[in-house]
């Protein structure tokens, strides 16, 4: 696969503002676009948006993390096109973990959502990958998954467990040629954000976007965007365990 082939991305949970800001960008450069998600209506008038950015090509598919019959199509169209394929993942949910005390049910969803059913797509996406032997999966999982905090501790244990499987999957797809990145967003104006107490430093989605594209371009490995969240994060993880108990971060 050479550097002139036509790039294909496939963005889940396109519905997203990080997402959106990202379709926007690749739309201007000239991608394809495959956009996932669950809201069809939604998802219709951002390809739209995309096509007149100058994009040749902005489809609308249905993806929905919990139900794995919603895989294959995506699967299936992502081979039918020439070119390199890639994806980008913003898919995940964090209910209150108030609300996940008393109802714990949700840990599925909130796990099913940010974790496994990503991973399930990507496991059937890298053999495609594999096979053209180039492509990019750029998996935004979270610094929640950094240090298990009591306010949202079931959402940080699944992107923990994303960012781990994004690890795995970054090995295996580089014997081949192709590439993973683990994206570690702060603090990031989203619909998943808004009205949560304590925030700071927040950053815009085209921030974010304009991170992703850069580390797609250097192959960087892991990145925090915005980069401060490496720091701030160091020093998360450094605080003992029995004075981290006793903080209310």
């Amino acid at each position: 696969m050479t550097d002139t082939a036509p790039q294909t991305w496939l963005i889940l949970g396109a519905t997203s503002s990080m997402a959106r800001a990202l379709s926007r960008k690749l739309a201007e450069q000239g991608a394809q676009l495959l956009l996932a998600g669950r809201d069809l209506t939604d998802l219709e008038a951002s390809a739209a948006d995309c096509r007149l950015r100058g994009a040749p090509l902005a489809e609308v598919l249905r993806f929905d993390a919990r139900d794995p019959g919603t895989f294959q199509p995506i699967l299936d169209r992502m081979a039918d096109l020439d070119g390199t394929p890639n994806a980008a993942v913003f898919v995940g949910s964090m209910p209150p973990q108030e609300e996940i005390d008393t109802d714990p049910s949700l840990i599925d969803g909130t796990v099913a959502d940010s974790f496994t059913g990503p991973a399930r797509l990507l496991h059937g996406l890298a053999p495609l990958l594999e096979a053209r032997g180039a492509g990019t999966i750029v998996g935004v999982s979270s610094v929640a998954g950094d240090r298990g905090r009591v306010g949202n501790y079931v959402y940080g244990a699944a992107k923990s467990g994303f960012t781990t499987y994004m690890s795995g999957l970054r090995n295996r797809l580089g014997r081949s040629g192709a590439h993973a990145i683990t994206v570690k967003p702060g603090f990031v104006d989203t619909a998943m954000t808004w009205g949560l107490e304590g925030m700071f430093l927040v950053a815009p989605p085209e921030a974010v976007a304009d991170s992703i594209l850069n580390a797609v371009e250097k192959k960087k490995n892991v990145i925090y965007t915005p980069f401060f969240w490496r720091y701030i994060m160091m020093i998360i993880r450094a605080v003992p365990e029995p004075i981290f108990r006793k903080m209310s971060i």
